[in-house]
């Protein structure tokens, strides 16, 4: 009774390997039917165009600088970066918790990178139309170095009005003798 008993669990185990070998083989060699991808929605060329830029704007209740995301066309990048950045800080942010820094009818007349220092050169609105004040003109410079050392090639800015260099603001709190560099929310703002 053994021996039948063995050789009928091993005719078994034959028949089940053989059945699994089978349906193996078998699901190999039909093709693999593809589905076809359909994007749910066409990119058009000037999404392709598109990228994000980090604007940096004060936030009206804490009164810090915040980042904000916005999508420019890269030709316009290409063309005059730092213009086209600033311009895209003197805009009214999307967030309406932040506002711009930039003083009303502040113009850019001239942007030229030296090295890794953009100088930035602006109309006298910058300084005659700005309401003063440590902290508001701290978030203003901050405002517009930020944005711009998002760009690699920039480490710092230097400021001009109207073409002049060592300029400041009316209350003479900060002086843009110096160029200024990069600081982060958690850094001390003192000049």
């Amino acid at each position: 009774m053994n021996k039948k008993r063995m050789i009928i669990i091993v005719a078994i185990l034959i028949i089940g390997i053989i059945a699994i070998g089978s349906y193996l083989l078998s699901r190999k060699s039909k093709p693999i039917e593809e589905a076809e991808i359909e994007p749910q929605e066409e990119i058009s060329d000037e999404q392709m165009r598109q990228t994000i830029v980090t604007l940096y704007y004060e936030n009206k209740e804490t009164k810090e600088l915040m980042p904000e995301g916005r999508l420019v066309d890269v030709k316009d990048l290409l063309t005059d970066p730092y213009t086209t950045l600033f311009k895209l800080l003197l805009e009214t942010p999307k967030s309406e918790n932040l506002k711009s820094t930039i003083p009303e009818g502040t113009r850019i007349l001239k942007t030229e990178l030296k090295g890794d220092t953009i100088y930035v050169d602006l109309s006298k609105e910058f300084i005659d139309n700005h309401i003063g004040g440590l902290e508001e003109e701290s978030n203003t410079i901050y405002s517009i170095v930020n944005t711009l050392t998002e760009l690699n090639e920039v480490n710092s800015m230097k400021i001009l009005i109207n073409g002049k260099e060592n300029q400041s603001f009316k209350d003479k709190e900060i002086s843009f003798n110096n160029p200024f560099v990069r600081i982060e929310k958690a850094e001390n703002k003192d000049i």
